[in-house]
């Protein structure tokens, strides 16, 4: 069951499950806290688990003018300030990743760690921003179903898209919900973000970061673009860009083992 608040201004939808310390999951463009259907119940076994909706997915609102990844980070902010949370770790699925670098920018006393899982903190090239507002184009003369028709063959590995049809259809649904304005507003927020590998590189805060050998949108070159000390860095094999479907148990373990060592 999903609970809603007000956060930032606008009615923030999440998921809640589990008590300890807290962990928060962020999905990517186009998805919903849905997305960590699999992932939540392990977790949530010792971790108190936060899913939200990011605001214009699932049943967030979704007002106008560009998501910039600080506005997503600052309703994340006012998400955790309502459930009286001073400090959680922040796990970020692509655009859900862009968004904890964001955080991780402006309220590193927040955090306990973070990682990202199939991100980057990297900026889009030339080509990708441009494709960003083809996309909102597109969006404005055909509506969200083509789009996402389009989108999601690509964030599964090939082997997959056959293997796990239901799947692949679930997220299409998933994605189908997404409101239109929301896709457009955070396309022009993804083209416009700024390079934060700094903040990997900098931070004196644990990093997880989770590539897919065969991620045909964000290569784990691009995943891994720093290196550090605090860094654990995890190829999983067999998966594209969407583990939390194609692979939960693996990257369940892959979490619950960073959690696990970070907090002890």
């Amino acid at each position: 069951m999903k609970k809603t608040c007000q956060a930032n201004g606008i009615k923030l939808a999440y998921q809640e499950q589990g008590q300890g310390k807290a962990v928060v999951l962020l999905h990517g463009f186009c998805g919903s806290s849905a997305y960590w259907e699999y992932i939540i119940p392990k977790l949530a076994k010792d971790c108190r688990v936060i899913a939200p909706d990011l605001r214009g997915h699932g049943d967030s609102a979704g007002p106008v003018g560009t998501y910039s990844m600080e506005l997503f980070a600052e309703d994340i902010k006012q998400l955790l300030d309502y459930l009286d949370i001073s400090e959680a770790t922040l796990l970020g699925h692509s655009l859900g990743g862009y968004v904890t670098l964001a955080f991780a920018d402006k309220y590193p006393e927040r955090l306990h760690a973070f990682g990202l899982i199939h991100s980057t903190g990297l900026p889009d090239t030339d080509e990708a921003r441009q494709n960003r507002y083809k996309g909102v184009e597109r969006i404005e003369q055909e509506g969200i179903e083509p789009f996402i028709n389009d989108l999601i063959p690509k964030l599964f590995a090939k082997n997959n898209l056959q293997s796990m049809k239901d799947t692949v259809e679930k997220a299409r649904q998933i994605g189908f919900a997404t409101k239109p304005e929301g896709a457009q507003n955070t396309l022009k927020g993804m083209a416009e973000r700024s390079n934060r590998n700094a903040v990997i590189a900098n931070t004196s805060l644990p990093v997880l970061l989770v590539a897919g050998a065969d991620d045909q949108v964000i290569s784990p070159d691009k995943t891994f673009s720093v290196e550090q000390q605090l860094m654990t860095a995890k190829t999983l094999p067999h998966v594209g860009h969407m583990s939390m479907y194609e692979d939960p148990a693996q990257l369940s373990e892959v979490i619950h083992k960073f959690l696990h060592s970070k907090w002890h």
